[in-house]
């Protein structure tokens, strides 16, 4: 990631990003949450309530919506209500008609591809942790926006095999990684930590960034700890800018 322009990430906080490919701008995962409004995530090492930090101040405005699941953390009560009714919502297909039921009259479910604004939309494989607990977590995407720049969303996943693929597939010209090591009381991560990001370094030479970090209670890993522990990948704060 560099300082062309081309394409964009900016970091809100947690998972939410926007994402500008081209002409176009995607607004991923909306937690729009007051700071310290919403319960602690259950059966975590901590029972901070949630969202730890307030949102930034910075430009929300986008052209759609992109949710890669809807656990609390990714979409919330605040931004139903504040996002457009009628705002164009891509989504996995199996949430479509919970988002119809919200009231989004633009739902986009995507099985597999779509397209908006010049810029394909895939959705990719994720696995929200290991063995029986990514099951009981459910399905979770990732999406990959194609343009004249190729952007690659994880989204809520561990490093497995999948993933390996869908950067040699699309060969992004920059990867957003959901890190954090969320994890609860028993059991492995259910988002990336050191080392699913190391590898993910290792498999591409596009620019890594890595979010989801010091916002929800069971995210343990630190920004300080995850910029130590690796090399080329950048870590931004809330409310960063990133260029490709």
């Amino acid at each position: 990631m560099s300082t062309n322009a081309g394409a964009s990430v900016t970091l809100v906080r947690n998972a939410t990003v926007l994402a500008t490919v081209g002409e176009t701008t995607f607004l991923v995962d909306p937690l729009f949450a007051s700071e310290g409004t919403l319960p602690p995530i259950d059966n975590t090492p901590n029972d901070r309530a949630n969202p730890l930090v307030p949102i930034p101040d910075v430009d929300l405005s986008h052209d759609a919506v992109i949710v890669t699941h809807r656990h609390p953390d990714h979409f919330d009560e605040a931004a139903r209500s504040e996002l457009g009714s009628d705002v164009p919502l891509f989504c996995q297909p199996a949430e479509a008609e919970a988002f119809v039921e919200d009231g989004f009259t633009d739902v986009r479910p995507v099985e597999d591809a779509a397209s908006f604004g010049g810029i394909s939309l895939h959705r990719t494989p994720g696995r929200h942790g290991h063995g029986e607990l990514a099951e009981r977590m459910g399905p979770v995407s990732g999406f990959v926006l194609e343009g004249d720049e190729t952007l690659y969303l994880a989204g809520d996943t561990v490093w497995y095999e999948p993933v390996a693929a869908t950067l040699e597939r699309f060969e992004p010209d920059a990867v957003v990684l959901n890190g954090g090591e969320a994890r609860f009381n028993q059991g492995e991560p259910i988002t990336m930590g050191v080392a699913d990001v190391a590898a993910v370094r290792e498999a591409t030479d596009a620019g890594v960034a890595v979010v989801h970090m010091e916002a929800i209670n069971h995210c343990l890993l630190s920004r300080e700890e995850l910029r130590s522990e690796t090399e080329g990948v950048l870590v931004p704060e809330d409310g960063a800018r990133l260029e490709l």
